[in-house]
C-alpha cells in the first residue's frame, strides 16, 4: 500500500472516530432526560441541526460512493433522531430561554468532539482535493474555537450553579 492509501485510510478511521465520539456525547443528555423525565438546560437546537447536517451528508455520500460518509452519518442520523425523539418525549409546554454569562449550557465535551471531528474531516476533504467536504466542517473549527474562548472567560468554577460532574 503506498504512503498515501496509508495516511488516507488512517485519516478516514480518524474521522469515523472523532465523529462517532462527537454523537455519542448526546447519550448523557439522553440519560439525563430518562432519569430526571425532563430536558432541564439541556437545548434542542443542536440534535436538530446534526440530524439535518446527517441527513444531507449522507445523501452526498451516497451520490459520491463515499463508504465513510455513508457509515458515520447513517449512525449519526440514527442516534439523533433518537435525541430529538426523547427530548420532544421529556419536553416541557414552555421553553425557558435564559441569559447568563455561565457556560453551563454549553457541553465542553461536544466543543472538543466538534473541533476535532470538524479538523478531521477538512483534512479528509483537503487530502481528497473534495471542497464540498472541506468546506462545509470549518465553520465547526470556528464555533468550537470560539466557545473554547467562553469556556476560557467564563470558567465553570465562576458558575456557583454549575457541578462538573452532575450525577
Amino acid at each position: 500500500m503506498e504512503a498515501g492509501g496509508v495516511a488516507d485510510s488512517f485519516l478516514s478511521s480518524a474521522c469515523v472516530l472523532f465523529t462517532l465520539g462527537m454523537f455519542s456525547t448526546g447519550l448523557s443528555d439522553l440519560r439525563h432526560m430518562q432519569r430526571t423525565r425532563s430536558v432541564d438546560n439541556i437545548q434542542f437546537l443542536p440534535f436538530l441541526t446534526t440530524d439535518v447536517n446527517n441527513l444531507s451528508w449522507l445523501s452526498y455520500g451516497v451520490l459520491k460512493g463515499d463508504g465513510t460518509l455513508i457509515i458515520v452519518n447513517s449512525v449519526g442520523a440514527v442516534l439523533q433522531t433518537l435525541y430529538i425523539l426523547v427530548y420532544l418525549h421529556y419536553s416541557p409546554q414552555k421553553a425557558k430561554i435564559v441569559q447568563t454569562k455561565s457556560t453551563q449550557r454549553l457541553s465542553f465535551s461536544l466543543t472538543i468532539a466538534t473541533l476535532f471531528c470538524s479538523a478531521s474531516w477538512s483534512i479528509y476533504g483537503f487530502r481528497l482535493r473534495d471542497p464540498y467536504i472541506t468546506v462545509p466542517n470549518l465553520p465547526g473549527i470556528l464555533t468550537s474555537l470560539i466557545r473554547l474562548g467562553l469556556f476560557c472567560k467564563y470558567p465553570p468554577e465562576q458558575d456557583r450553579k454549575y457541578r462538573l460532574l452532575q450525577t
